[in-house]
């Protein structure tokens, strides 16, 4: 269906996904280790899951909304807004679906007693609109703003989870002997910084496939005002900047004794795609190699995501933890 294409199902989903996996494979095992019972229920799960969704669904679509033009030259024939649906159609779209994406994150920040998640509700449809409307053409402030988005949405997940938490247990959360608050905050701003730093690579990427139509509506886009060359090694030192962090990471922070298979995903599954992406940006020429560049920084965000059953397998073998509820893993 047209609507799904213009609200980029797969997208969405993967949101979904994401969600589903910080909940349940990192802060729900944190949770067991130290004997508390789960935070977001499932019910309090899929609202934060719907409203994430919904907001980030009224965002692609009002998008659109404003891209009619530069949509037209980068993107003649896959455009949805201005070829087979009206830009009304996609306003009302974008209206209704952060409407009700509001509604549940309200509903969330009452269910979840957070303030902080009201405001999130309320702020995010804003700063989409706007960013749509102008930020996405001033130079770099875009990028920024659609990766704080995807960073955020990672980080509402910890600061319900918190919210919950204190409200049932009070100050019992910050006396554990695990530093309980801690290893949330610091497990998930960890797949956040990678969601904010993966996004803006990503973005500026897309900036450099859609070139032509960005210039011809006078954006300020990176390629723009600083041309592809100097564009390519900001994205090279974004690049080292993710691989350096993931390094220390696992190399320094990681709490487990036998981080093995953890070594071997962060080699495998993130430092070997993201030596090949640079590869892609050095050789890419034209609109459909920066495609495929945008396409390979996907499947690393998903990767990266993927992470967090490697730490649920690390946390389960360490503490005796079983995984998922179904089986419990040997020590040895």
């Amino acid at each position: 269906m047209d609507v799904l294409r213009l609200i980029r199902w797969k997208n969405l989903l993967f949101i979904a996904v994401m969600l589903y996996l910080m909940q349940r494979s990192v802060i729900d095992p944190l949770l067991i280790t130290c004997g508390f019972s789960q935070g977001l229920d499932t019910m309090q799960l899929a609202l934060l899951i719907a409203a994430t969704m919904l907001i980030a669904a009224g965002g692609y679509a009002i998008n659109d909304y404003f891209d009619v033009k530069i949509d037209a030259i980068n993107k003649p024939e896959s455009r949805i807004v201005g070829r087979v649906m009206d830009r009304r159609m996609a306003m009302i779209y974008h209206q209704v679906f952060t409407a009700i994406g509001a509604i549940c994150g309200i509903v969330l920040a009452v269910s979840v007693k957070s303030v902080t998640i009201g405001v999130f509700a309320l702020f995010v449809p804003g700063l989409l609109w706007f960013y749509s409307a102008s930020y996405k053409r001033q130079f770099f402030i875009g990028n920024i703003i659609v990766a704080f988005n995807a960073a955020l949405s990672v980080l509402a997940v910890a600061i319900a989870n918190i919210s919950i938490l204190v409200h049932q247990y009070g100050a019992l959360v910050y006396q554990t002997p695990f530093p309980l608050v801690k290893q949330i905050y610091a497990w998930i701003g960890g797949f956040a910084l990678f969601a904010f730093l993966t996004t803006l690579i990503r973005e500026i990427i897309k900036d450099m496939e859609d070139e032509q139509g960005d210039r011809e509506l006078e954006c300020h886009t990176l390629p723009i005002r600083l041309g592809f060359k100097k564009t390519k090694i900001i994205l090279y030192g974004f690049i080292a900047l993710t691989a350096g962090l993931l390094c220390y990471a696992n190399f320094v922070l990681l709490p487990f004794a036998e981080k093995g298979i953890s070594t071997r995903y962060l080699i495998i599954g993130l430092l070997l795609p993201l030596a090949i992406l640079v590869y892609f940006i050095a050789t890419a020429k034209n609109k459909k190699d920066y495609k495929n560049a945008s396409t390979l920084c996907k499947f690393i965000m998903l990767t990266g995501v993927f992470y967090s059953l490697i730490f649920y397998y690390m946390q389960a073998k360490t503490f005796g933890i079983s995984l998922f509820g179904l089986f419990l893993v040997s020590p040895h």
